[in-house]
């Protein structure tokens, strides 16, 4: 079915593998300078963990948006007193303090033993296949030796981040502009087997879907009307509803078989089982956990290769929130 995109595919597949031998990226990059670095990340993680569960969602996402814009840099993890770095931008408004609360803890277990080595990119890297891990998903190798950027700004945001009502080309089209592929692209979206969202979000779908059909068809009407339940019109923004109703803090393939029901929360989820040419292997993951999880790692490990920094084209931050003097 993916025919209209194979051309793409094998020039992605060659861009890649010259990628993962050009990047300066390797798991065992901290081999001598910080050896326990991905237990010391991962016993932080599991302590946040331990305090909420929104720990995983969050600290996944961020991962995704910091890496979508400028490169796998910690870049979103920058506070600015002015309100215009990365984070501040409309889209990324809505990433989960929990997030970043992850990083910074797991920053400071680092430091404690290995100060001025280790990335704020690397931690975040590691920590979001920790928090995967952490609730039940694959565990997978991670490449370090990233460097942190050193520019963070709101302006450059706009656009490059997917939105809850793209389609299957605009899907597509994004992840093909940050060398991934429509596989990868529909193994990145089952981390929406984990989290939440605010009404906001996904509203337009029960309420004024078009001019004729105020609901989405695509929903399955029973699962329209409890979300109308959780979410009434003019519902306080504050409200969320779990992105998966029936596991929503395990990461597993229930995601897909949702979309198997009609039960995808965002246009820009069900739209991979309503279309054709994704439909497939959307039914491939509902059906195989295992080859979800074997597409989920594979496409985590070619979204951590986006835009990395090395040498000196970065800096090792002491504050993931703020620049080195």
């Amino acid at each position: 079915m993916w025919n209209l995109w194979l051309p793409w595919l094998l020039l992605s597949a060659v861009w890649m593998a010259a990628a993962s031998g050009e990047d300066g990226l390797r798991p065992d990059f901290y081999g001598s300078a910080c050896p326990n670095v991905e237990a010391i990340v991962r016993d932080a993680v599991r302590r946040k963990l331990n305090q909420t569960v929104v720990t995983v969602p969050a600290t996944l996402r961020l991962f995704f948006h910091d890496c979508f814009v400028q490169g796998c840099d910690a870049s979103v993890m920058i506070a600015s007193a002015r309100d215009d770095a990365e984070k501040d931008a409309p889209d990324n408004l809505s990433l989960a303090g929990d997030g970043f609360d992850t990083v910074i803890k797991a920053k400071q277990a680092v430091e404690a033993q290995c100060p001025g080595v280790v990335s704020c990119a690397d931690i975040l890297a590691i920590a979001a296949r920790d928090v995967v891990v952490l609730s039940g998903g694959p565990k997978f190798t991670v490449e370090l030796g990233r460097r942190d950027g050193l520019v963070s700004q709101a302006a450059l945001v706009a656009d490059h981040l997917p939105g809850s009502d793209f389609n299957l080309d605009r899907l597509v089209s994004l992840f093909r502009l940050n060398n991934l592929t429509a596989s990868d692209m529909i193994a990145l979206s089952g981390a929406h087997t984990v989290g939440f969202s605010h009404c906001d979000r996904f509203s337009s779908r029960l309420y004024a879907f078009n001019s004729t059909t105020a609901v989405d068809p695509s929903l399955n009407a029973t699962y329209a009307k409890a979300l109308m339940r959780a979410c009434p019109r003019n519902v306080d923004p504050t409200i969320a509803v779990n992105m998966d109703l029936y596991t929503p803090v395990t990461f597993d393939n229930v995601y897909y078989r949702n979309l198997l029901n009609g039960e995808g929360l965002f246009t820009s989820d069900e739209v991979l089982f309503t279309d054709i040419r994704s439909r497939p292997t959307v039914e491939q993951f509902a059906a195989d956990q295992a080859a979800f999880f074997g597409a989920f790692s594979s496409a985590m490990l070619r979204l951590g290769r986006l835009g990395v920094k090395t040498g000196s084209q970065g800096e090792i931050r002491r504050d993931c929130t703020a620049f080195n003097n």
